[in-house]
């Protein structure tokens, strides 16, 4: 946003410098401010998206360990050594792919936060079938984000921002519910990985080991004595 005044000025009568004379000629100038555009910004950060959607397109299409700089500028319809002025690297497109895998799921995590229930034990079982849910639905996505499937890949810190957003979101989560160990976080994420691991290998496209989420997590619950709601229960006034 551009203010035409510095902010702590706003709503305060600003002191004008007399004049001496009257100006022979008056002149007025209408300024219409706006924004000032980097187009060619634009379009570099434009080209770096459709070199990313190439490289998740062969990733789905043949592997994500498998990707070549040739195929992903032949998607672009550019030549190889152009994709140099936009990634320095295939390490680098690996790193923009696992940035948009992140703040994918951040973003999802972040809109599903309202509408989970509130029973702890439902709310766990929610979380745990949310990521579930997400992993499963792409392969090579689930690979990049938290599989090590590409030989000396890290990660940058600007890349890895979102993953640690998203396990802050979890460990609030968790902390609401009274779980605090670094333990029984790791022990809960371990237990989701472990179903997703399974899903994937033996059962794509199927529920055979999402049905277990909610069986898993009430073992988890009991071993954290977590209070239990009695459907049969009626409330009194």
């Amino acid at each position: 946003m551009l203010y035409l005044t510095p902010p702590r000025c706003r709503g305060h009568a600003r002191a004008r410098p007399a004049l001496d004379r009257v100006p022979s000629t008056v002149n007025y100038l209408v300024v219409i401010v706006s924004p000032n555009r980097d187009r060619k910004a634009e379009r570099r950060e434009a080209t770096r998206r459709e070199i990313l959607a190439a490289a998740w397109e062969a990733a789905h299409e043949t592997s994500l360990a498998g990707l070549t700089l040739r195929d992903i500028a032949t998607r672009v319809g550019m030549q190889q050594p152009s994709l140099y002025s936009h990634f320095a690297s295939k390490n680098a497109i690996y790193d923009g792919m696992f940035e948009q895998a992140w703040r994918t799921f951040l973003d999802y995590a972040r809109d599903a936060i309202g509408d989970l229930p509130a029973e702890p034990r439902a709310r766990l079982t929610a979380i745990a079938e949310h990521y579930f849910d997400f992993a499963v639905a792409d392969l090579a996505r689930h690979q990049l984000m938290d599989v090590s499937v590409i030989p000396g890949f890290l990660p940058s810190p600007q890349a890895y921002a979102p993953a640690v957003e998203v396990y802050g979101l979890m460990q609030e989560e968790l902390g609401n519910l009274g779980i605090t160990s670094d333990q029984d976080a790791d022990l809960y994420t371990a237990l989701i990985s472990g179903l997703i691991s399974q899903q994937l290998a033996n059962d794509p496209g199927g529920q055979r080991w999402r049905r277990l989420i909610p069986r898993v997590i009430s073992m988890f619950a009991d071993d954290l004595d977590l209070p239990r709601i009695d459907p049969t229960r009626e409330k009194t006034s």
